[in-house]
């Protein structure tokens, strides 16, 4: 009887329609999809909760300036090894895996361009190498960068987003760019000349406690992450339970660390706005 007979049946296999990958990307703070080309429209910040996802050097600079008025200096500056380091991975292997993940030779790149038709002197700090943080390279050339404003009358911005602070790959010599570049910033101030200091998600250690932290006017990204030490490690050490949103942008325009927030969109404007107002 059928009943009691062994069933015949067939497997058939469904193929799922395959998607590309690099299409999409999951928003790390609200945690929607989006379409990567809608997100690019966007410049990168989500249309649900506002969250500004990282963004590189270059697209900082084509973000503020003007289309084709860039002119970069020290493109080819390379750090050396002066410790000879050695770890589970040597500093050089470390620095020739992020140049060939980035296709920078270090994590700042500097230059002049213009903003609304109006000149300046910019750098800005790419996170993608060795977390933004600040060895010989990046002071040096962001003291030439200085420098170069101070000697032909130009206002300074410097676009910050370094979860390293100074890169300890080598020691001393790292630690001394917090002096340099300050140093470099009095003497513009002296020949009172604008310093405009932005501030993205992380700013963090050697570098907020350098040059990013004294500019005559400091703004921020929305929901940066911005301070010298993690929250974590802050709690670890006190054990007490900070408040919430500590050292986010929001809670340091409260508390008088930060003069504006500024969303991505209107940061070309603003900035040129303040050029306008110190001239």
């Amino acid at each position: 009887m059928a009943l009691f007979g062994k069933p015949k049946y067939t497997i058939v296999r469904l193929k799922k329609k395959e998607i590309p990958d690099g299409l999409w990307t999951k928003c790390e703070e609200c945690s929607e999809t989006l379409y990567n080309k809608t997100l690019e429209e966007n410049l990168k910040v989500c249309p649900k909760c506002n969250y500004h996802f990282g963004l590189t050097a270059y697209e900082r600079m084509e973000l503020i300036l003007d289309k084709e008025t860039f002119e970069e200096f020290d493109k080819d500056m390379v750090s050396a090894d002066p410790l000879d380091f050695k770890g589970p991975k040597t500093y050089k292997d470390k620095l020739k895996q992020d140049q060939e993940a980035t296709g920078l030779k270090d994590a700042v790149i500097s230059g002049e361009g213009q903003i609304n038709s109006r000149k300046a002197v910019m750098a800005v700090t790419d996170s993608r190498f060795i977390m933004g943080s600040m060895g010989s390279v990046v002071g040096e050339k962001i003291t030439r960068a200085i420098e170069f404003a101070t000697k032909n009358k130009l206002p300074m911005i410097i676009v910050s987003g370094s979860g390293g602070g100074a890169r300890m790959y080598e020691g001393l010599y790292s630690l001394m760019q917090m002096a340099k570049t300050c140093a470099a910033l009095s003497y513009h101030r002296k020949a009172k000349l604008p310093y405009i200091s932005v501030l993205t998600n992380p700013t963090m250690a050697g570098i907020m406690a350098s040059f990013a932290g004294v500019g005559d006017i400091i703004m921020a990204e929305p929901n940066a992450l911005i301070g010298f030490t993690g929250p974590r490690v802050i709690e670890q050490t006190i054990r007490q339970k900070l408040p919430v949103g500590f050292q986010r942008s929001e809670f340091l325009l409260d508390h008088g660390l930060i003069d504006m927030i500024v969303h991505r969109k209107n940061m070309k404007e603003t900035l040129s706005q303040l050029l306008d107002y110190f001239a």
